[in-house]
């Protein structure tokens, strides 16, 4: 009687237009199936968002804004909401987990991060996970202090000059390398950073600071397209573009100079998804965070991150 009286209840509404969507949680709806064999993750280091989706004119921004935002997934609430500089930013889209960490590139992060569950799932060598790096300081990404984890399932690195763990390199050295992997043995899982927007927001050059997130902008359409064109990645990649941490507002502080603190201008920034299983021309507004990068990429390339405090971001898939 009660399912009887269930079924015609949902009929009668279905009649007036009205419908239910019943959504399981996060924890019990898990699809296996995706086409995307490779994902890439591009970080632009440090534009607010002022000078990205928060200006509407997207001036700096055209591609992203105007051609590959209508490819994919936006969401125009996404937060750092740990420490907001640099290691802390990208240590938080790589373990899940959000942690004060020296800025120097002299601590390595406390949890282990989604390259070394991934090559431990994978058991394929290190060179199938790989950082990119303009600023040499993120080679702390391809570790952990964990004692289980140190020194272990550790992947390919080229992280600032000469791939070295030194000093910084600019990022037309960095995209060209990132553009060298992509042959036959492009590696599955992939990190870059571009260092210039943070390093002419630090050096007061506002000019500078535009034009390198223009340079940025460029370089992603041309990351999309090289990708694209290519026979062994098109049609099996995920491309996720986003940033480590805003900068201050102006009237706040010194304004674009400098960041670091709990402000909305650094805590407010943007991730843009593309790729064979992710939604075209979807704006999500609903808050996402940088430690659900790591948890959404372990799901679609099928590996677990079990010391993650992020959450899978269902909402954008197909």
């Amino acid at each position: 009687m009660l399912k009887f009286f269930t079924l015609s209840l949902v009929a009668a509404l279905g009649i007036f237009g009205l419908s239910f969507q019943f959504k399981p949680k996060n924890d019990e709806f898990k699809p296996r199936k995706y086409e995307t064999q490779y994902v890439w993750i591009m970080v632009i280091d440090g534009p607010r968002l002022t000078e990205t989706f928060g200006d509407t004119t997207y001036k700096y921004i055209p591609n992203l804004a105007n051609t590959l935002a209508k490819e994919g997934t936006l969401y125009t609430n996404f937060r750092n909401n740990g420490p907001t500089y640099t290691n802390a930013g990208h240590t938080a889209i790589t373990t899940g987990h959000y942690q004060s960490i020296s800025n120097g590139g002299k601590e390595l992060p406390k949890k282990p991060g989604m390259f070394q569950y991934f090559l431990k799932n994978r058991s394929t060598d290190k060179s199938d996970a790989y950082i990119v790096s303009s600023k040499g300081k993120l080679e702390i990404l391809a570790n952990t202090k964990s004692k289980s984890w140190w020194n272990t399932f550790m992947p390919s690195t080229y992280c600032g000059k000469l791939g070295l763990a030194s000093e910084y390199i600019n990022d037309e050295q960095t995209h060209e390398k990132l553009l060298s992997l992509m042959g036959e043995n492009a590696p599955h899982l992939l990190l870059s950073n571009y260092l210039a927007v943070d390093t002419y927001g630090h050096a007061n050059q506002w000019d500078n600071y535009l034009a390198s997130i223009k340079k940025c902008d460029a370089f992603a359409m041309e990351l999309w397209n090289s990708i694209q064109k290519s026979p062994i990645m098109r049609k099996k990649t995920m491309l996720i573009i986003t940033n480590d941490h805003g900068r201050h507002l102006d009237g706040h502080k010194d304004g674009f100079v400098n960041h670091g603190d709990k402000c909305e201008g650094c805590r407010k920034i943007f991730m843009l998804a593309l790729g064979p299983d992710v939604k075209r021309n979807t704006v999500i507004t609903d808050q996402a965070e940088q430690i659900d990068i790591s948890k959404t990429i372990a799901e679609i390339l099928h590996f677990e991150m079990p010391t993650s405090d992020g959450r899978i971001l269902y909402e954008l898939f197909k």
